[in-house]
């Protein structure tokens, strides 16, 4: 019987052994390892939660700068120059910069005006000039953003004047960060008008972070890699681990990650996060030593397990103990791997109290996370609507998240609103503010249209698409519900922007599923734009109802190239600008909708082009780049078309025809001069200077007058009268002599002609010249 005990124990022993060491030393190699991966994705996770915290201040001190900024009593001040009797004003815009407090205690905020020279901040107000730290506002002036956050901290010595730059010194935690923001927001300049500064306490950004425990010590590099909220002494310990997060995420472009180093002679594990939001670096520094010493804990309580797991089987034998207790160490354990974390070093508790604890800590961490997200709930609404607009998203996702999100409901059909900017070139604005006025318009729809009557606005490429949720059943009331809308954003856009645009509307549809076609009904509506003009608003309904089947006749449009072609080579620009615009209205009552006349306006381009080679001229003269049939593509207007052809094209070539025609005009002109100079006794016409000369004599003749102001019988008959005159003055010859000379058959031609020259006949002039000598010898 006691063998039989004995061997039954010595079984159960070993049958409970064996496992219990094996998983033994599994559970702690893989806690020890778990546990590291855990506090990091914890430490990274609470990083997280103050990098939220911190830019929820920030971004709720920014919206109510903005709004000051943009007061009429801001606006009304920074246009007039305020003064000690302007009591009024200044106390309003004092009263305006208390206002601006939120969760962050502002230690200074201040309003300058650089044009009108005076300042207002919490306490006076006092002319720019006269002002001490004038030249902090001009130092924000010169930078090049419009809006930033400054945390620059000027060094100063005992006496309060700035001291010198030491290099081994380090500066002092900073005790305010800087908003500042110009004014005009827009457009970006180094000389603003003014600007809005506003200076909040650095310790409440401190109390922002979480706090340091035995699991890591946070603080915050700015974008220059200066730990600005820390004091002296940790800024010399970290200087380090700052250097290597500085250089990983500046040159390296790694915003987010971990990395091992050393700190203070231990060993650390970092974690960095870097904001896009203003390029600070949120950095979390844990000892390796303090996340593995738990590691021994594990290992005891393992150790514990076993022997009390043998003592079980010794009793009452292994199995019934590990079916009871399976269940619980199994919901012990992936709590404990859901947490990331170890039971407290306080004491121990049993695994039920702990699962009880982990439970209360997720339903707070759910809490607050849910908190967080409605911050972000307008950027998660944009981000789904573009799902579905993109067909990433199925009718019932969505219905399930209009419920989350509070989108329309009740709704009975839906239509689609798409809105492009009509041609940049002749407003205040350029082609590189087009996606900020998007952004601009895209606000204002989202204000100006109530929230039940539509979903979010977004933008979409280069369009800004508004999905309305409509409640009528009508096609006719739907059609003019649309229409009325549109025009409204039309409207707004205008009177708010001074923007031309064009909105194209789909047909009313019944079902989410339908969004993407609907939204590229909406497009081909824009397209009318390229026939139709600018400034519309088109249903895809009408393009339906209204399609055409002409077609143009291409020999037609060939005669008008040739007409364009013979105006631009006769260098008459303004025919070649009407007929061009005869042509355009051909090819697009042609092609509405399709993108032939893209083809055809290439054609053109590449037949006007021949006028420069054949001409022997560089085609660079004329088109000075290599994009020119990619923005040609892009043009969307009937008027951005012409514009471009006008001043890209045909004025280009018409200058540098003209500029060519000068100089042949010039050297045309000067032979026939040096002919006639040479011939004047001769038989000279211009048939005989035109035939030596190989060029037809009425283009001689328009030459010659156009250079010479005169016709070439005129000039040719002045310089043979001058010569008369030299051959009176200077030989003996008889008058009939030199007329016959100058190819005159007729004498009284010669004294006719040479009267209408000089006012007296050739006879008498050389009777006041033969005086003149007889007076001169007396």
């Amino acid at each position: 019987m006691r063998t039989y005990l004995l061997r039954l124990l010595g079984f159960s022993l070993l049958l409970g052994a064996l496992p219990t060491i094996c998983i033994g030393f599994a559970s702690y190699y893989l806690a020890k390892h778990d546990m590291e991966e855990k506090v990091n994705e914890g430490n990274m996770q609470l990083l997280m939660q103050t990098q939220m915290r911190v830019e929820q201040t920030l971004k709720s001190l920014e919206m109510s700068a903005t709004q000051l900024a943009n007061s009429s009593l801001v606006q009304t001040a920074m246009n007039g120059l305020l003064t000690g009797e302007d009591f009024v004003q200044v106390r309003d815009l004092t009263t305006e910069l208390t206002n601006l407090q939120t969760t962050a205690v502002i230690k200074q905020a201040s309003l300058v005006n650089f044009e009108k020279d005076w300042v207002v901040n919490l306490g006076v107000m006092k002319k720019l000039s006269e002002m001490a730290g004038k030249d902090e506002f001009y130092d924000y002036a010169a930078m090049p953003m419009s809006m930033f956050w400054s945390t620059k901290q000027p060094a100063v010595n005992n006496s309060g004047q700035a001291a010198g730059i030491d290099a081994d010194a380090m500066p002092p935690a900073a005790d305010t960060i800087s908003l500042v923001e110009k004014i005009p927001l827009l457009p970006r300049t180094n000389e603003p008008r003014g600007l809005l500064a506003v200076h909040i306490s650095a310790a409440d950004l401190r109390d922002a972070l979480a706090p340091d425990n035995r699991l890591g010590i946070n603080y915050i590099l700015d974008s220059s890699g200066q730990a600005f909220l820390s004091s002296r002494e940790q800024k010399s310990s970290y200087a380090d681990i700052n250097r290597d997060i500085f250089e990983r995420v500046t040159l390296q472009g790694q915003k987010q990650g971990y990395m091992n180093a050393e700190w203070n002679d231990k060993d650390v594990a970092v974690l960095y996060r870097t904001s896009g939001y203003n390029g600070w670096t949120y950095v979390s520094v844990v000892s390796i030593a303090d996340i593995t010493k738990d590691t021994q804990k594990i290992a005891m309580f393992t150790l514990l397990a076993c022997a009390i797991i043998l003592l079980v089987v010794l009793i009452i034998g292994y199995f019934g103990s590990r079916r009871m207790y399976l269940p619980i160490r199994s919901l012990f354990e992936l709590t404990r791997a859901m947490e990331g974390d170890s039971p407290s070093p306080g004491g121990r508790r049993d695994e039920l109290a702990y699962i009880k604890e982990s439970i209360e800590t997720l339903a707070v961490s759910r809490s607050r996370l849910e908190e967080q997200m409605q911050g972000q709930s307008a950027h998660l609404k944009e981000f789904f609507v573009l799902k579905l607009f993109t067909g990433q998203m199925t009718d019932e996702d969505f219905l399930y998240r209009s419920r989350m999100y509070g989108f329309p409901s009740g709704w009975r059909r839906l239509g689609i609103l798409t809105l492009q900017i009509d041609n940049l070139q002749e407003t205040r604005y350029q082609e590189q503010d087009r996606e900020l006025l998007l952004f601009a318009v895209n606000n204002i729809v989202g204000e100006l249209l109530p929230v039940e009557s539509r979903f979010s606005p977004i933008l979409f490429g280069q369009s800004q698409a508004t999905l309305l949720a409509l409640t009528s059943d009508q096609p006719e009331a739907l059609k003019r519900q649309m229409g009325e809308t549109a025009e409204l954003i039309k409207q707004k856009v205008e009177q708010y922007l001074q923007l031309k645009v064009s909105i194209g509307i789909s047909r009313a549809y019944d079902s989410l599923s339908g969004t993407v076609k609907a939204y590229g009904e909406s497009l081909a509506a824009l397209k009318c734009r390229i026939s139709l003009g600018e400034e519309l608003i088109i249903h895809y309904e009408d393009l339906e109802s209204g399609e055409s089947t002409e077609s143009a006749v291409y020999s037609h449009l060939k005669l008008m190239e040739e007409q364009l072609v013979q105006a631009l080579q006769e260098m008459k620009l303004d025919k070649a600008v009407e007929v061009f615009r005869q042509y355009l209205s051909a090819v697009l009552s042609k092609d509405s909708f399709m993108n032939e006349h893209h083809m055809l306006l290439i054609q053109l381009m590449s037949r006007v082009m021949r006028i420069v080679q054949d001409q022997g001229m560089p085609m660079n003269k004329v088109l000075d780049g290599d994009n020119a049939v990619e923005r040609l593509l892009k043009l969307q207007t009937r008027e951005e078309i012409a514009l471009w052809f006008q001043s890209r094209l045909f004025a280009p070539i018409v200058k540098l025809l003209s500029e060519k025609a000068d100089k042949q005009y010039i050297n045309i002109a000067d032979r026939i001069v040096r002919m006639i100079h040479d011939q004047y006794d001769g038989e000279i016409t211009l048939e005989s200077c035109a035939a030596a000369l190989s060029f037809h004599p009425v283009y001689l003749s328009r030459v010659f007058k156009k250079e010479m102001g005169v016709s070439f019988s005129e000039y040719l008959s002045e310089y043979r009268m001058n010569m008369a005159k030299v051959m009176l003055e200077t030989t003996t010859l008889k008058i009939s002599e030199i007329g016959e000379k100058l190819q005159y058959k007729n004498i009284s031609a010669f004294i006719r002609t040479f009267r209408k020259a000089f006012g007296t006949t050739p006879g008498h002039y050389r009777e006041l010249l033969d005086k003149e000598a007889l007076e001169s010898r007396r």
